[in-house]
């Protein structure tokens, strides 16, 4: 298939760019500089360079694509606005083509809320964050549109080797300092390593017949404090209270302070998903970045 993947060289993105030039998938990457192009190129995929927040200029590539994935995403206020620019430029020209392209949308964990002792699956109502309502609200959207075949993934917290959900365990254990939660310690993350991640999406990409939501997890819930002690060794764990999380770090660190856990069962069983990292402890990821 030939593939536009949307946020190619990010956290998500370069895994799944990876994850589809291995299988054999044509793929073409949106980037901004030329810095990224050259990394793209370097993977072995065709930059295409253009501007997320000004979609009419490339929209028109859809003519020449099998499938979109969407794993972009400013994180600025104006994020949700900006995403639905795109989308509404990918119908356009989805529509003036008469193609029908596969559509990968990523949502989030975090859409549901908080699920406490419940395990959440795709029945689960929706329960996002106010700076994530967009999401929910752009997924519909898209999902009821006949321009694409659309499936949306919520990815659990990720993690790599170079840190993502834990980099900043990773920062303090490299410190020697203690690392810190927030919240409470008791507080579950689901987890999911980005190379099981992408090969989720390249599996509902292949999978047109496959619409609506799913889930990816690998770990149902772990627990931030037994993270968080994993990194830590002697200096231990430090707790920072709500408000002060939100005070230093802005409202996305009340993400991380949502006790989730969340189930990929429907995932599983459609398209034979099975996460090669059960168990971030036993990942090979290292305690510490420099």
């Amino acid at each position: 298939m030939k593939v536009l993947v949307l946020g190619a060289t990010g956290l998500i993105g370069t895994a799944v760019t990876k994850e589809l030039l291995q299988a054999g998938h044509e793929v073409t990457g949106l980037c901004r500089s030329e810095r990224s192009a050259i990394q793209l190129q370097c993977l072995g995929a065709t930059p295409l360079l253009g501007d997320l927040r000004d979609p009419d200029p490339w929209a028109g590539v859809v003519e020449e694509i099998d499938g979109i994935i969407q794993v972009a995403a400013t994180f600025e206020k104006d994020m949700g606005p900006v995403d639905g620019r795109v989308l509404a430029a990918l119908m356009q020209a989805a529509k003036k083509a008469g193609s029908r392209p596969r559509f990968i949308y990523t949502g989030g964990c975090w859409l549901y809320g908080e699920t406490l002792h419940e395990i959440a699956t795709e029945d689960n109502p929706f329960n996002p964050l106010p700076g994530f309502s967009w999401m929910v609200e752009n997924g519909e959207w898209l999902a009821a549109s006949s321009a694409f075949s659309t499936a949306i993934i919520h990815p659990a917290m990720v993690y790599h080797a170079g840190g993502g959900a834990f980099t900043r365990f990773m920062s303090n254990a490299h410190k020697n300092e203690p690392i810190e939660v927030w919240g409470d310690a008791g507080i579950r993350w689901p987890l999911v390593h980005r190379d099981d991640l992408a090969s989720a999406y390249r599996l509902l990409l292949e999978r047109p017949d496959l619409t609506g939501h799913f889930n990816a997890s690998a770990q149902v819930g772990e627990k931030v404090g037994d993270i968080a002690a994993w990194f830590a060794g002697a200096p231990g764990i430090a707790i920072k209270a709500p408000e002060e999380a939100v005070a230093a770090y802005g409202k996305l660190a009340e993400g991380p302070m949502l006790d989730q856990q969340m189930s990929s069962a429907k995932l599983r069983n459609a398209c034979n998903w099975e996460p090669r990292h059960i168990d971030f402890r036993k990942s090979g990821i290292p305690k510490s970045r420099p």
